[in-house]
């Protein structure tokens, strides 16, 4: 089980702190930073001192990491043209020597887009189908060739599709509770399915869904990784659990039903019924970035105890 870090840097936090959580990640042998890719905050917090963007956000931890794995659940189709996203991710996985992972999602905070200026078309999900296609396509077209794409939504003529990734393949990450248009979608583009803030029961259930929509699509159900997003509160004692849980605003019994909390011990048992039903990773939705001796509890007593 790799477990991955991910933050929700809207909710308040400058660089200096996500490079602080990042290099933590890194030094405590954690497999990958993820942050989400928002402009506003959510719930009852400041959100001081404001939004970070992701992508200059990673490619500044691109410069100041080495082995860490870097990316976005999920980056917003609505936030970017996909043409620019593909020159934006390729560039980020050369400066990280081919570190980088995609997350791709239609959008779904109209708040921010009123915030921010920015459109919020009605039909999200027809742009993303085009938005998938578009940045894959750009990555693999032949040095020399060019890249043309005709859409409802896009048009692209004669682009050169450069910049190159590092990686051959940029992994990329589709995710969401949609029963078929979903798994359909990630059948055809993505190499890991994401679950998140779901119940061991629904993982289940999408992920039947998606290796079912794989192998219709002539893939093998196991190419793809299976993975969820979690909440996580972990505490040495149930007194730990419950001061964490209290400054994030949450209730222990909550965080218990929904999340990853409680005791090393008890944070263990319910990643193993994750496990049990093809989970292969968590990313583990951490909310006081503050707090790095979570970073180093989660590290010794349930990363050691997976590994």
């Amino acid at each position: 089980m790799d477990l991955r870090i991910f933050t929700e840097p809207q909710q308040g936090a400058s660089y200096d702190t996500l490079l602080a959580v990042a290099k933590a990640t890194e030094d405590l042998g954690f497999d990958a930073f993820f942050r989400s890719d928002h402009y506003l905050k959510m719930g009852d917090v400041d959100g001081l001192p404001g939004p970070t963007d992701a992508w200059i956000t990673l490619a500044g931890l691109a410069r100041e990491t080495r082995r860490i794995r870097l990316g976005t659940l999920m980056t917003a189709g609505t936030f970017r043209l996909p043409g620019v996203l593909a020159i934006q991710v390729a560039q980020v996985d050369q400066m990280s020597g081919g570190r980088v992972e995609l997350g791709l999602g239609a959008g779904w905070f109209e708040d921010e887009h009123k915030a921010y200026g920015i459109p919020f078309p009605k039909e999200k999900f027809g742009r993303l189908e085009e938005q998938l296609a578009i940045v894959t396509g750009l990555w693999e077209t032949r040095l020399g060739d060019t890249f043309d794409f005709h859409g409802t939504y896009y048009d692209l003529a004669g682009s050169p599709a450069l910049p190159k990734p590092a990686q051959a393949r940029i992994p990329v990450l589709i995710g969401g509770h949609g029963a078929t248009r979903t798994p359909k979608l990630a059948a055809r583009y993505a190499d890991e399915f994401n679950m998140p803030f779901a119940s061991v029961e629904d993982s289940e259930r999408q992920f039947g869904r998606v290796r079912a929509a794989v192998e219709a699509a002539g893939r093998g159900a196991d190419e793809l990784t299976y993975s969820n997003a979690l909440v996580v509160c972990v505490g040495k004692d149930d007194q730990e659990v419950a001061r964490r849980a209290a400054v994030i605003g949450r209730e222990v019994d909550e965080l218990k039903a929904n999340g990853l909390a409680g005791t090393p011990a008890e944070v263990v048992e319910k990643i193993g019924r994750y496990a049990a039903i093809g989970s292969g990773r968590l990313y583990l939705q951490i909310l006081d970035l503050s707090d790095l001796d979570h970073l180093e509890l989660i590290s010794a007593q349930v990363q050691s105890q997976l590994s």
